[in-house]
C-alpha cells in the first residue's frame, strides 16, 4: 500500500506502508509488504504492556477506575484531565510525579502547553504522553510488593512481566538483551508485523491467551471504549476513531509511523508501519483499512482516510489518500 499526497491534481509525495491483517491463529486476511520483518512497535503495544497491571490484581488492589486503566494504554496530549488522572493513580500509591521515570516534556497539545505557560508553571512528568503507562507500572510494582525505583530497567520485575506479556500475546520469544530503548526510557522489542496483528486479534477474541490474560484484555478494551479521550485527547486520531466506533475497534498509534488495531467483531488484528516514519500517512492507512474491513463505517472515520490539506489561509491545497 502507498499513501499519496496530492497538490494541484498531481501526486507530490508517496509514503510506503507495510501492513498485516490477521486472525488469532495467524491466518492473514490481508497483507502488503514484508510482514515477517521485525519493527519496533513503540507505543502501539501499550495495551499489552498494561495487561500485567490488571491480571496481577494490582489495579483492583489500588482501586483504579476505567479512566486510569484507559490512561495506562495512552499516548496522551498532556491535557489537564490526563495529568489529573495520572496524579490520582500515583496518590493511591502514596506517590507523586517525582516517582515517574519517563521524563518531563511540555504537553503535546499546543493549547494545553500555552495554558501551562500562562500559569507560569513548568511541565512535569505528569504531562509526558506516557505518564499513564508509567503510573500503571508503579502501581504494578507496588502490587508485586517490589521496590518501584528503577522500574524502567529491563531486569526489574515490572519490565520482566511486560516482556512476558508481549511474548504471550504475540507468540514471539524475545531474547534477553534484544531490546532497544523507547522514548519514555523503557525497553522496546522488535516484532514482526504479522505477529503483532495476530496478537491484537488475540486481544480481541481471547483465543490463545490464558483465561486471566483474556479477561484483563477485555477489561482494558472496555475501559478505552468508555473513555477514548484518555487514550489520546483533543484532535487526535485514536480518540476520534474510538469515539465514532465505540467498542467496534481499538486503535493505537506508535512512534515512527506504527499503528495497531483490534477489530473485535471480525476477530481480526491489524498492524502497520509507514516506512519513512510519517504518522500522518500511518493515520490515513489505518483509516483506509478500517473503512475496508468494517461494515457501515461512520463518515467521521471514512473522512480520516482522505483528509483535506489546507494552507495557513485555510485554502484547500491537496489531499491524502491510500492506494492499495
Amino acid at each position: 500500500m502507498q499513501v499519496e499526497v496530492t497538490r494541484g491534481g498531481r501526486v507530490e509525495s508517496r509514503h510506503d506502508i507495510t501492513f498485516a491483517v490477521s486472525d488469532a491463529r495467524g491466518a492473514l486476511a490481508l497483507a502488503s509488504g514484508d510482514v515477517a520483518a521485525a519493527i519496533f512497535p513503540r507505543s502501539a503495544v501499550k495495551v499489552i504492556q498494561a495487561l500485567p497491571l490488571v491480571e496481577s490484581g494490582a489495579a483492583d488492589r489500588f482501586r483504579l477506575d476505567d479512566e486510569a486503566l484507559a490512561l495506562a494504554c495512552a499516548s496522551h496530549n498532556g491535557e489537564a484531565r490526563h495529568a489529573a488522572v495520572a496524579a490520582r493513580t500515583l496518590s493511591r500509591l502514596g506517590l507523586d510525579a517525582r516517582a515517574l521515570e519517563c521524563g518531563a516534556h511540555w504537553p503535546s497539545l499546543p493549547d494545553a502547553a500555552r495554558s501551562l505557560a500562562c500559569e507560569a508553571a513548568a511541565p512535569s512528568a505528569l504531562h509526558n504522553n506516557c505518564s499513564g503507562k508509567h503510573s500503571g507500572f508503579l502501581c504494578l510494582a507496588c502490587g508485586l510488593d517490589v521496590a518501584p525505583r528503577g522500574y524502567i530497567q529491563p531486569e526489574h520485575a515490572v519490565q520482566r512481566a511486560v516482556k512476558q506479556a508481549l511474548e504471550a500475546v504475540t507468540g514471539v520469544a524475545l531474547p534477553v538483551g534484544s531490546h532497544g530503548i523507547d522514548g519514555c526510557s523503557i525497553p522496546t522489542y522488535a516484532l514482526p508485523l504479522a505477529s503483532l496483528a495476530q496478537g491484537f486479534s488475540r486481544l480481541g477474541t481471547g483465543e490463545g491467551l490464558s483465561p486471566g490474560m483474556a479477561k484483563a484484555a477485555a477489561r482494558l478494551r472496555a475501559a478505552v471504549a468508555a473513555h477514548p479521550f484518555m487514550v489520546a485527547g483533543t484532535g487526535r486520531f485514536d480518540t476520534a476513531v474510538m469515539t465514532a466506533l465505540g467498542a467496534r475497534a481499538f486503535t493505537k498509534v506508535g512512534a515512527e509511523g506504527v499503528f495497531c488495531a483490534i477489530l473485535h467483531e471480525q476477530g481480526l488484528g491489524v498492524a502497520l508501519k509507514c516506512a519513512d516514519g510519517a504518522t500522518r500517512a500511518a493515520e490515513v492507512a489505518m483509516a483506509a483499512l478500517l473503512a475496508r474491513l468494517l461494515p457501515d463505517t461512520p463518515a467521521e472515520v471514512a473522512a480520516l482516510a482522505a483528509p483535506v490539506m489546507t494552507n495557513w489561509n485555510g485554502i484547500e491545497v491537496g489531499r491524502m489518500r491510500a492506494v492499495f
